[in-house]
C-alpha cells in the first residue's frame, strides 16, 4: 500500500528527551522508535461532523455562564488547519483547553492559590469549514507556577487537540502569545527547535478583533510534513 501521508518533519519537533524540562527525563523512549507502515486503520477515520457540536461550544466566554460574566480580557483566536501542500483541511475536529485569567484550570490537581471563576470552564471545541478555517472566542489565559523547579512558571497558552483526516495526522499543541516574557524561560516552548518556535506564537491581527468586545489572534496549523506544527 502505497503511504498516503508524507513523513513528519521531525526537523520542526522538540526532542523526546529535554532534560531541561523534568517530566521528559521519565517519559522519554529509551530506545529508537520504530516506524510503522501506513495501513488502513491509520489513513481512515475517525470522522465527526457539524451535528455533534452544540452552538455555544466554541465562545467560551458564554458556553459555562452560571450567574454571570467570565472575568479577563476577551480575544477571539481564529486560523486554518493545512496540511503539508497548503491545501485547507475542512471539517477537522478542533479542541482546546486552558486556564483561566488568573492561571487557574478546573481541575482537581490544580490547587495553586489562585481564584477559581464560576462562569469559565476553560474548553471549547469546533469543526473547521470549507477553508479549513476555525474560530473561538475565549478569556485571555494567565500565566500560573508549576513543578519543573521552584520558581518555574509556564507562559500564557492554550493546549489544541486536532484530529485531522485520519490517525495519521493526529496533532496536541499549545499556542503562545506574541511578546510573553516567560517564553525565554519555558522549557516546553524552549524545546522546540529555534528556528520553528515561532510556528507556536499566535499573531496578533486587528482585522479579527470585535470592536468593544476582544481582539483578535491567529494561528494556522500544518497537520504533517514539511514545516509542521510542533507537537507539545
Amino acid at each position: 500500500m502505497t503511504e498516503t501521508y508524507a513523513p513528519r518533519d521531525w526537523s520542526s519537533q522538540p526532542p523526546y528527551l529535554h532534560p531541561d524540562y523534568k517530566s521528559t527525563v521519565l517519559r522519554a523512549p529509551t530506545k529508537p522508535l520504530i516506524p510503522i507502515r501506513q495501513s488502513l486503520s491509520e489513513i481512515t477515520g475517525p470522522v465527526y461532523g457539524h451535528e455533534s457540536l452544540g452552538k455555544l461550544d466554541a465562545d467560551l466566554t458564554r458556553n459555562a455562564i452560571k450567574g454571570g460574566e467570565p472575568i479577563g480580557e476577551r480575544i477571539v483566536v481564529t486560523g486554518r488547519v493545512l496540511d503539508e501542500n497548503g491545501r485547507p483541511q475542512p471539517n477537522m475536529l478542533i479542541e482546546i483547553w486552558q486556564a483561566n485569567a488568573a492561571g487557574r484550570y478546573v481541575h482537581v490537581v490544580d490547587q495553586h492559590p489562585a481564584p477559581l471563576d464560576p462562569n469559565f470552564l476553560g474548553g471549547g471545541r469546533c469543526v473547521t469549514d470549507s477553508e479549513g478555517r476555525y474560530k473561538f472566542t475565549t478569556i485571555k489565559p494567565g500565566a500560573y507556577p508549576w513543578g519543573n523547579h521552584e520558581n518555574a512558571w509556564r507562559p500564557a497558552h492554550i493546549h489544541f487537540s486536532l484530529f485531522g483526516p485520519s490517525l495519521s495526522t493526529r496533532l496536541v499543541t499549545q499556542m503562545y502569545f506574541p511578546g510573553d516574557p516567560l517564553l525565554a524561560f519555558d522549557p516546553i516552548y524552549m524545546g522546540t527547535p529555534a528556528d520553528c518556535r515561532e510556528l507556536l506564537i499566535s499573531r496578533f491581527m486587528l482585522e479579527h478583533t470585535q470592536p468593544s468586545f476582544a481582539l483578535g489572534y491567529e494561528f494556522d496549523f500544518v497537520l504533517r510534513g514539511r514545516r509542521q506544527t510542533p507537537v507539545e
